[in-house]
């Protein structure tokens, strides 16, 4: 299984796009910041990570307001074919707080 679910601020996002068949996509980048406990010791976490929202999803994102905290759930994939590195589709959020 392949899911994600990660509360976090949206850090960046670029302007709304078009891909040639005509679906909505906007890039973002999300921030987190938690406290989890490992082997019985705190340990603070702290990244970011790239985003993207495909489809009817991506207008919202593309309203949410920078700097705000969500609850994302989606699926992380490669960047593209012969990447290593993922980017988290974003597939639905949720204001926290």
């Amino acid at each position: 299984m392949n899911q994600l679910q990660v509360i976090a601020s949206l850090a960046e996002r670029d302007v709304l796009r078009y891909t040639p068949a005509g679906i909505p996509i906007v890039t973002a980048r999300l921030q987190h910041q938690s406290e989890q406990m490992e082997a019985g010791i705190k340990r603070l976490v702290e990244f970011d990570i790239a985003a993207m929202a495909v489809g009817e999803i991506s207008g919202r994102l593309n309203k949410a307001a920078l700097g705000a905290m969500f609850q994302f759930t989606g699926f992380l994939a490669r960047r593209n074919r012969n990447s290593k590195s993922v980017v988290f589709h974003i597939v639905d959020f949720d204001p926290v707080g």
